[in-house]
């Protein structure tokens, strides 16, 4: 018996954004999936409209296990995170050996493909791209939001955005000129009904 994919299965009961009040709840399974599709997006943009060197797959597979401390850990609320260095810190050392004792569940001979996307490179581009991804998908939950009517999303969109800007992605750039309009629009108004 090997229990680490039951334990992946469970990224379904974690809840996001805990702190504040959301229309609809969201869970670290589904964000996992928007950070991959995302973290793709970025990574095809960069190679193909910029002539750039991402390897996609690579970024996907961090995206797809960028959450899996999670289980362990439960989904820590960014103001507490984020607090000061030091909780930080402790907070990152708390998610590797998470992620640490998860991957320890592998069959050895399973665990060596796997491990590199467990505990990814975090000085690669692959990860910055994945990093991006994650914010950008913060930042539609808080559009999604908005849409609904819900003001409590207000500060989050705006401190979000700053923070996509001041990672000087020409990729994100280019997602936010081309694809971002669209997520304002209904199911009729995307179909052109």
């Amino acid at each position: 018996m090997n229990e680490f994919y039951a334990y992946l299965d469970r990224m379904k009961f974690i809840d996001r954004w805990q702190l504040m009040r959301s229309t609809r709840a969201e869970n670290i399974m589904e964000h996992s999936h928007s950070v991959a599709v995302l973290t793709h997006a970025l990574a095809v943009i960069e190679n193909e409209v910029f002539g750039g060197s991402v390897d996609a797959g690579k970024a996907v597979f961090y995206a797809l296990y960028h959450e899996v401390s999670e289980v362990m850990t439960g989904d820590m609320p960014t103001p507490v995170k984020y607090f000061n260095a030091q909780i930080r810190g402790e907070y990152a050392k708390l998610e590797d050996r998470a992620v640490e004792k998860i991957a320890a569940t592998l069959p050895e001979s399973v665990r060596k493909g796997l491990s590199p996307f467990l505990q990814p490179d975090r000085a690669s581009q692959e990860y910055r791209f994945m990093k991006a991804a994650d914010k950008l998908s913060a930042y539609l939950k808080c559009l999604e939001e908005l849409r609904s009517g819900n003001r409590e999303f207000v500060q989050a969109e705006k401190s979000t955005r700053e923070a996509l800007s001041g990672m000087h992605l020409r990729a994100v750039d280019y997602f936010f000129e081309t694809f971002i309009p669209a997520f304002s629009l209904t199911l009729d108004e995307l179909e052109g009904l």
